[in-house]
């Protein structure tokens, strides 16, 4: 079954949404002290990105096929600034579960 163009960029959007929402709740839960929370969350955030990461891998693969050559859409550049926005919401949320351990075990 083939995906269309359209298709792969709204799971870009979707997973790279629902990343950036579980690394928010990470951080929130880390702030509250609730670190195997945050972990948790951390684990979703990075499941998300991961078929964000599958769904970008087809699209350039299709257009190195050039089996669907690819304009730069505006649509496009939505769905790649969803899965980078969120790739660096997880990191930086990492970053803050540490910060925050340090800060509850003084």
């Amino acid at each position: 079954m083939e995906i269309s163009l359209e298709d792969i960029i709204t799971e870009l959007v979707v997973n790279g949404g629902s990343a950036k929402s579980k690394a928010m709740q990470a951080m929130k839960a880390a702030r509250l002290g609730d670190f195997e929370m945050a972990e948790l969350r951390i684990k979703e955030a990075s499941e998300f990105l991961q078929k964000a990461h599958h769904f970008q891998t087809e699209m350039i693969q299709a257009v190195a096929r050039e089996e669907n050559p690819c304009a730069v859409s505006l649509i496009m550049v939505h769905g790649q600034d969803h899965l980078i926005s969120a790739m660096t919401t997880r990191d930086i949320a990492i970053e803050m579960i540490e910060m925050y351990k340090l800060i509850h075990n003084k």
